[in-house]
């Protein structure tokens, strides 16, 4: 189900439950009853628990965007530092320089693929990759300067490699879900508990009121969805991208 139904349906559900259990509260309402008496303290705690869980929530969605920014900016790290080593092993003898090359993209293609793919799904990377990462480590660290051009070449190479690799770690790190449990459980029942207090003001006396109280709820659940969308860097929603893999070694096919 796209993304984007889902969204719908869970802002229509969430008007439609407030609308519906306002009505039924109206019908089994005293006849004698006046909504305009609500306590002055109710009115004064549904004020304080709105403005907490506004606080709340834009922590939370901050938070999540953070961490949706950082997936990206380790992509971006990883194909920069892999696309140096490409470069940079220009000095190097043909056969060496077009071996390391050669597994450079072996890597960035299984990095596009098959392992973009494993992290959408499951939330990790694959063992193949780790296995072609190890590979271009091998053929830049077994690699020994024969000439003072090469050697001057070389550290830099080296430390292409350390920053490629510490990307991918970083990038493993990033590609489950960020938020803990506990925090979705507080979200949820700051939701529930502030759409409660909608009830406790007796929101049942005209069209207008029922409206607000639908969009009101209507516009909790989208946050709470833009959360959830967030959560995720790699397969949900607006996500990381590969672009700086596919931007960076045009030659191959993501």
């Amino acid at each position: 189900m796209p993304e984007w139904l889902v969204l719908t349906l869970a802002m229509l559900a969430a008007g439609l439950v407030v609308v519906v259990i306002t009505l039924l509260r109206h019908r089994r309402a005293p006849e004698d009853e006046d909504p305009s008496e609500t306590p002055d303290v109710i009115e004064y705690m549904t004020m304080w628990i709105g403005v907490v869980y506004a606080i709340v929530l834009g922590l939370a969605i901050a938070g999540v965007w953070e961490a949706r920014s950082s997936a990206q900016d380790h992509v971006q790290s990883e194909a920069q530092a892999l696309h140096e080593i490409s470069e940079r092993v220009r000095v190097y003898p043909a056969d060496i320089r077009d071996r390391i090359r050669d597994d450079v993209n072996a890597y960035v293609g299984h990095v596009v693929t098959t392992e973009w793919e494993s992290m959408a799904d499951n939330g990790q990377l694959t063992e193949r990759g780790t296995e072609l990462m190890e590979r271009v480590r091998a053929d830049v660290t077994d690699y020994r300067p024969g000439t003072d051009f090469e050697a001057q070449a070389y550290q830099p190479v080296l430390d292409q490699m350390a920053a490629a690799d510490q990307a991918r770690n970083a990038r493993a790190d990033s590609a489950a879900p960020t938020m803990p449990g506990v925090v979705w459980f507080g979200l949820i029942a700051g939701g529930v508990a502030t759409i409660g207090m909608i009830f406790a003001l007796q929101i049942r006396r005209t069209t207008r009121e029922l409206i607000l109280a639908g969009l009101f709820s209507a516009l909790i659940a989208f946050l709470l969805f833009l959360i959830w969308d967030f959560d995720a860097p790699y397969s949900r929603g607006i996500t990381a991208s590969a672009d700086p893999f596919l931007a960076l070694f045009p030659d191959l096919k993501g």
